[in-house]
């Protein structure tokens, strides 16, 4: 995958995390809403998209993809600091493509990266990197990597 396409995946990955704190959801509920069309565009748009506040796409998003408010919060009671929405971005990103890098057939287009996009999304890992609670978010990616892998959290 071209470094445009990373930093690409980055963006909305980072995007997903901004929408899910905004409207405390999980995140792969917010992707789920997404839909295969809001989401290439969002990847196929994210290069203009950066240079706009999250606050804006992030509206925007919501209100195309129908998104109401949840009861997923993992931040009101955290105890300490939790890392920003970009910080987390990057560790989704990182899984994503770990997973695209599973398959044999490269990521040519933006399409191709929809079916790993959503597959990482819909693990129990992004769960757990999302609950700032238990430290997942700051574990090595390899051990993430393993864990998503196993479907599990290892010991």
């Amino acid at each position: 995958m071209d470094e445009k396409k990373k930093n690409d995946l980055f963006y909305v990955c980072s995007l997903v995390e901004y929408v899910g704190r905004k409207t405390n959801n999980k995140r792969g509920d917010i992707v789920a809403a997404m839909g295969d069309d809001c989401l290439k565009h969002h990847l196929e748009y994210a290069d203009l998209n950066h240079c706009l506040p999250f606050e804006r796409v992030s509206d925007e998003l919501i209100a195309d993809c129908g998104i109401k408010n949840g009861d997923y919060d993992t931040i009101t009671n955290c105890k300490y600091s939790i890392p920003t929405a970009t910080s987390i971005g990057r560790v989704y990103s990182t899984l994503i493509e770990s997973e695209m890098g599973r398959s044999d057939a490269p990521i040519a287009t933006v399409a191709d990266m929809l079916s790993p996009f959503r597959k990482v999304f819909s693990s129990f890992i992004i769960d757990e990197i999302s609950d700032f609670a238990n430290g997942v978010y700051f574990e090595n990616p390899s051990y993430q990597w393993e864990s998503y892998k196993a479907g599990r959290l290892l010991q």
